[in-house]
């Protein structure tokens, strides 16, 4: 059975790279590639696809895992796998939520991302070693870990936006988005926004 493969990338030598390396395997086949995250859902939507490899920052437009979501929303769809070089806690989560099968880095070897891409189509879950390392972290201290939301928040800080600006970004009253910060200093032991942001940077909570 061959598996057939949408490549969802901004970058035309990463897309290129990726077929050069997926056609040497006998059961693939790359049938589309989109290089927007909204021309990736049309063409998941038009169907014939079984997998998708998903990066997440496309630029301006939509999120890769705002994609993912769409994606997976519909009953029989294909499956999801993404493919990036973001390994925080912050972006594994949102692939995760959105319902993404898989997650691997750009970095991973040909063999473990046909490995990877196998799995994602039997509809069976495909993490990279150091990503399902991170969730197994979290969920052994989940008292310390930084939820969803908080992650979002803390995020949008390190980006530069003020309270209100992330208030209106995430839809939420600036009092909910000042609870969160109280939660996030006192998770990563520190006093002040940029502390914050340094602290959740160093462990590759949140990215810059």
């Amino acid at each position: 059975m061959t598996i057939r493969l949408l490549l969802a990338d901004d970058h035309p030598v990463v897309r290129a790279g990726l077929r050069a390396v997926l056609d040497t395997e006998p059961d693939f086949a790359v049938v589309g590639e989109a290089a927007t995250a909204e021309r990736a859902v049309e063409l998941a939507a038009a169907g014939g696809v079984d997998v998708v490899l998903m990066d997440l920052q496309f630029g301006a437009g939509m999120h890769g895992s705002e994609a993912t979501a769409a994606i997976t929303a519909v009953r029989g769809g294909p499956r999801v796998l993404v493919l990036t070089t973001y390994d925080t806690d912050a972006d594994i989560l949102a692939a995760v939520e959105a319902g993404a099968s898989g997650y691997l880095l750009k970095d991973a070897p040909p063999e473990e991302l046909a490995a990877a891409v196998r799995t994602a189509a039997a509809g069976q879950s495909a993490l990279a070693p150091a990503v399902a390392h991170r969730l197994m972290d979290r969920m052994r201290t989940p008292a310390e870990a930084l939820t969803k939301r908080e992650l979002e928040v803390l995020q949008l800080v390190g980006e530069g936006l003020s309270n209100q600006q992330i208030s209106k970004r995430l839809f939420l009253s600036q009092a909910t988005v000042k609870s969160h910060l109280v939660h996030v200093f006192a998770k990563l032991g520190v006093d002040s926004r940029t502390a914050a942001v340094a602290a959740a940077t160093a462990r590759r909570l949140i990215r810059r």
